[in-house]
């Protein structure tokens, strides 16, 4: 049957009422999934903005950390060679961390962890050797007490000895009217194998002790020997295969070494070699001078 053409046409604008309905639908539900992704692809991106700046500022901050401990590096010195030694090692890790911070993107989160380690180790070492530096510091200001301290009591005992020497030739000279040969100037000093001069225990090799024979135109001329008493810090005699007996003022003794010389009056200087008598250690050492009349003179080293 066919179509009434009114009902047609009504049909055909409500279908066309109908689709233009759905056609604004979807744009309206089109619309608002386009701005809800619009928001949150901006929330994402405002996140993200704020992530990285928190990374850069995490980053900024180590790096003044770092330098910070550069500096401290850089003003941290001491007087031993092996610890300066030490320092410029640390100092170049320092500066090469820190240029590989520098290199390193701030969003690499691994790497700047990695890099804060490193940092916190460099700085454990740098407590310790600060802690190093002060100890060692105490040890050599108590070193230097105890070697000043030594030194007074040497001179002091070489006062006393003096004083003593003085009092033994004015009893001498009462007894045999000035004939009695003196001595002056002794001393004992200690050489190391280069022969030099030494105060190090550890690179002695021998002593020598030197003293003159003062003028004397009174005394006995001909052949003197001249024999020396070494004792190390415990008091222990010197002595090597070539140590001899002698007798001096009626009292038979133990020489560590002795020499002859010739004696005509005038005044002679004569040294006397101390070798082959073992190691030797810390301390006081003392040596005595002796004639066949007697004591002519004592005196003291120190070794360190």
């Amino acid at each position: 049957m066919a179509e009434d053409p009114l009902e047609r046409i009504e049909r055909e604008e409500r279908e066309k009422k109908n689709r233009n309905t759905g056609l604004k639908t979807a744009t309206i539900v089109l619309a608002a999934a386009a701005a809800l992704l619009a928001g949150a692809l901006g929330y994402i991106t405002t996140q993200k903005n704020g992530l990285v700046r928190e990374l850069e500022a995490e980053k900024a901050d180590l790096t003044e950390q770092m330098v910070a401990l550069q500096n401290d590096f850089a003003n941290l010195s001491s007087d031993y060679e092996t610890i300066n030694s030490q320092l410029d090692t640390s100092r170049e890790q320092v500066a090469l961390l820190i240029d590989k911070l520098q290199k390193t993107e701030a969003t690499n989160r691994a790497k700047i962890r990695q890099y804060e380690k490193e940092l916190g180790t460099l700085r454990s070492i740098m407590r310790g050797y600060i802690v190093q530096i002060d100890s060692l510091n105490t040890l050599n200001k108590k070193l230097t007490a105890d070697a000043a301290a030594a030194r007074q009591e040497a001179a002091e005992s070489r006062r006393a000895n003096e004083q003593l020497t003085q009092k033994v030739d004015q009893l001498s000279g009462k007894v045999a009217a000035g004939s009695v040969l003196k001595a002056r100037g002794l001393s004992l000093q200690a050489y190391n194998g280069s022969d030099r001069v030494s105060d190090r225990s550890s690179r002695v090799t021998y002593m020598i002790a030197t003293l003159s024979l003062v003028e004397n135109e009174l005394a006995e001329r001909g052949p003197v020997r001249v024999y020396v008493r070494v004792k190390d810090p415990n008091g222990l005699l010197l002595t090597n295969g070539n140590s001899t007996q002698f007798t001096a003022g009626g009292e038979t003794l133990q020489a560590t070494a002795s020499r002859e010389v010739d004696y005509e009056g005038n005044e002679v200087e004569l040294s006397i070699y101390i070798k082959d008598v073992g190691e030797f250690v810390k301390g006081i050492y003392t040596v005595e001078a002796y004639t066949a009349k007697g004591l002519v003179g004592r005196s003291e080293l120190l070794l360190r």
